[in-house]
């Protein structure tokens, strides 16, 4: 495709300011299937595959929304030549901010060195193959006009919108709470993207959370009544629920965890901030390590601010039929009978299982992408939806198996109060009960229904961040 660009469409001399109207002539005519002079959406969209270059139904879009200068819905010949034109100039400025040593070509090295100040590690030779996909005379560097015809139909305007096809979070809620912030750009910060992209991924967590909210439940109850009894099963588990308490005593304590969503990500938004402007200098980009820090630190911050509303989540959903009408009275009662204390009760070890999750779930996800741009990036560094959200939903599986002992002692520990006859263990005493009665499977109890909402909490929560980035209005990647 871009020797074909190169050959066709962009002559040797089309940088020179002298050549420009032509080639644009040429490319606009290629584009306009009618001939009526305007070129619509859908020419656009025919055209770009005609010419084999086929970006994508939002690269498309954006392109269009962003060239319709008058909004008339079509564009016309001044308006595509001044998109491209721009255009030229913002991946003129990202061209130069690669070529550190401005020979004038981008080479291996400095792909790394720059993507390294952007928290972003990878090796040279995988570097060798980003250049690859972009370099057409064979040369392993990569000139000005190669990069250009790369990213000609590529609305990406900045070397940070380049590499963040490998950004961590892709609006993905399995259910837990410890993951790391996601990372914005300051243009997304000053157009509001980064609220509306908070926003989406909020509605698509309670969405998910809402769908998956039987098999949390059955998780407690397996977490904190599977001592009892070797026989509690999947199966036996749902039946045993809904024998109690009917159908949607399913979704008891789904409530709490929908709205714990809002206040735990504003504080760690916040937090993660304030914590990477202590841990950087002014102006530095962060680092994969400082990213770790910030991102735990952050995500401690928010547990602190929510942690009552994770026991009244627990309460809710150990407790009977008519136990507590809601959660303002299960609130109630827990100060009454058992003072403010209770309402941290498991915080420690919550507080403890942050650091193995956030640090294997960013861990893992670094090694499957470094294995990814090893194995399979041939014709270019952008991985895919698909990709990606395997490579989020396995990271973050790595991460609960890390961190699920912890996860079912916390539990413990804020039901131990309900249970008749039960006595009251530090997190030290409890695994040591635990062990000696149960063995080390006793950690694991209620894992298999935690990760069988993995797959469907992913695929749910994707579609609806997807679905609501378009209806409010994000602008695509």
């Amino acid at each position: 495709m871009l020797r074909w660009l190169r050959g066709f469409v962009l002559p040797t001399a089309a940088c020179q300011d002298a050549e420009p109207p032509t080639r644009y002539e040429t490319l606009f005519q290629a584009l306009d299937r009618n001939g009526d002079g305007v070129v619509d959406i859908g020419e656009l969209q025919e055209g770009l595959r005609n010419l084999g270059i086929p970006l994508g139904q939002d690269a498309e879009e954006k392109i269009f929304t962003t060239g319709d200068v008058n909004k008339d819905g079509k564009l016309d010949f001044e308006e595509f030549m001044k998109y491209l034109k721009d255009h030229e100039k913002k991946m003129k400025l990202a061209f130069k901010s690669l070529d550190k040593n401005n020979d004038g070509k981008i080479e291996a090295s400095e792909i790394v060195q720059s993507l390294q100040t952007l928290g972003l590690t990878i090796s040279e030779q995988q570097a060798e193959l980003i250049l690859q996909s972009i370099d057409v005379d064979g040369t392993m560097t990569v000139d000005w006009n190669e990069w250009r015809d790369y990213f000609l139909f590529n609305p990406v305007t900045d070397i940070e919108e380049i590499i963040r096809f490998w950004k961590h979070s892709t609006g993905i809620d399995i259910g837990d709470s410890l993951t790391i912030p996601d990372e914005f750009t300051e243009d997304e910060k000053k157009s509001g993207q980064w609220w509306r992209q908070l926003l989406a991924g909020g509605i698509a967590g309670a969405v998910s959370r809402t769908s998956t909210a039987p098999l949390d439940r059955l998780k407690i109850m397996m977490q904190v009544h599977g001592s009892k009894s070797d026989k509690m099963n999947i199966f036996g588990g749902f039946r045993q629920m809904v024998k109690e308490g009917g159908i949607r005593s399913l979704w008891r304590g789904n409530g709490t965890n929908v709205i714990k969503i809002a206040p735990e990500t504003a504080v760690k938004f916040w937090a993660y901030e304030q914590y990477k402007k202590l841990l950087t200098e002014e102006g530095q980009k962060i680092g994969t390590f400082e990213r770790f820090i910030s991102g735990s630190m952050a995500g401690a911050t928010a547990q602190t601010f929510i942690y009552p509303m994770e026991v009244m989540k627990t309460r809710l959903a150990v407790g009977k039929t008519g136990q507590y009408s809601g959660i303002y009275d299960c609130a109630k009662k827990i100060l009454k009978h058992e003072g403010l204390g209770a309402f941290y009760k498991g915080y420690v070890p919550n507080l403890l299982g942050i650091i193995p999750y956030a640090g294997i779930d960013l861990a893992v996800y670094e090694l499957l992408k470094s294995y990814w741009l090893d194995n399979f990036a041939k014709d270019s560094v952008n991985p895919g939806v698909m990709v990606l959200l395997g490579c989020g939903a396995l990271s973050s599986t790595c991460g609960q198996l890390a961190s699920y002992p912890l996860a079912l002692v916390r539990t413990r520990m804020q039901a131990q109060a309900m249970l008749e006859g039960s006595p009251q263990l530090n997190m030290v005493g409890l695994f040591r009960r635990i062990i000696s009665k149960e063995g080390i499977p006793g950690l694991y109890r209620g894992i298999t229904p935690n990760f069988m909402k993995v797959l469907p909490a992913v695929g749910i929560s994707y579609v609806v961040y997807e679905n609501m980035k378009q209806t409010l209005g994000v602008t695509q990647k």
